[in-house]
């Protein structure tokens, strides 16, 4: 799925070029820069590390992005790792043991922590000290040892999967939004540069981003498509000719929609009268699995206005009716 707003581990290695490298080339996020830039004077004024951070919102908006600027900006060390990587209390405490004072300690997708790391991150977070049990039964003792003080930033799609005390210890919590065109524009304009392409007008780069659903990683993908297919067909110069026919080949329309997403409307539409249909029947039906509607297609599919979430299932909405040029029923 090309505009799925996952990482693919094959552009890590892209996606890292691509990276701002100063707050200056971060675009979109305003407030949350503004902010940031007061806590991050306002620490080294005191000659202190910045206060935890939460940053939350939906996959590919920057919150990785934004990280390695804080840690670069601080002059600090960044240490990375991410929820599912982390099994055992041994593998947080490894990590932890050997942070330094003011280190950043960045964990992607935090929400998929275990409760006991939850646990042990509690004293690390307030008291900067880490509580190791050593031996078992009876004979069990705690061991303390103290920690340089340091930052964790975590990030998470799903903000409500954090227990309560756990989001409690994060100082600053960031929402991050959808972006808006004209920054995607811009983050495509700015791409473009680094990667050596060649759009020959301005309305390309509008093309990309009206179809980019709102996330840099997805337009930073699809520029890249765009231009392979330039490559290979135009000699590398992209002219709205080529971006459209590149759309058309990867099945992109001008909203961003693509077959995957189409085929969920025309299912609720045309095997169940436009809904209501439970999520593991339209699963079933359009042949997904449940987490990738439910986290990949619905989410956009709903922020469109194409559908809706109702108590007895999911309906489709006369604006999808008019997308796809079908009348609809009788209510």
């Amino acid at each position: 799925m090309i505009t799925s707003t996952r990482e693919i581990q094959e552009e890590q290695v892209i996606e890292q070029t691509l990276r701002p490298q100063t707050f200056d080339e971060y675009i979109g996020q305003d407030q949350i820069k503004k902010n940031l830039d007061i806590s991050i004077q306002a620490a080294d004024k005191r000659g202190e590390p910045l206060d935890h951070m939460l940053f939350y919102g939906p996959p590919g908006l920057g919150k990785t992005s934004l990280a390695y600027l804080i840690s670069k900006s601080l002059g600090t060390n960044l240490k990375v790792t991410s929820g599912p990587a982390l099994e055992k209390p041994g593998d947080l405490a490894s990590i932890l043991t050997n942070i330094e004072q003011g280190d950043i300690l960045f964990i992607d997708e935090i929400h998929r922590l275990s409760k006991s790391l939850e646990e042990v991150l509690y004293s690390a977070m307030e008291d900067f000290v880490l509580d190791i049990i050593v031996g078992k039964g009876p004979s069990a003792r705690t061991l303390r040892l103290d920690l340089p003080k340091f930052t964790l930033i975590g990030a998470t799609t799903k903000f409500g999967s954090l227990s309560g005390p756990f989001r409690s210890r994060f100082g600053n919590i960031y929402s991050f939004d959808f972006y808006t065109t004209e920054d995607i524009t811009e983050i495509i304009r700015r791409s473009a540069q680094i990667l050596n392409v060649r759009p020959d007008s301005e309305q390309v780069l509008i093309a990309i981003a009206n179809r980019s659903r709102q996330t840099p990683r997805v337009a930073n993908r699809l520029l890249k498509r765009v231009r392979d297919f330039a490559e290979v067909h135009n000699d590398g110069l992209i002219t709205d000719s080529i971006a459209t026919e590149t759309f058309d080949l990867l099945g992109v329309d001008d909203h961003g929609l693509e077959a995957g997403d189409r085929k969920i409307l025309e299912t609720i539409i045309q095997k169940f009268g436009g809904g209501p249909v439970g999520l593991s029947t339209l699963a079933a039906s359009t042949a997904e699995e449940i987490v990738t509607i439910e986290e990949i297609y619905e989410p956009f599919l709903m922020r469109q206005g194409f559908i809706q979430r109702t108590p007895r299932g999911r309906i489709v909405t006369d604006l999808c009716y008019d997308y796809l040029n079908i009348v609809p029923p009788e209510r």
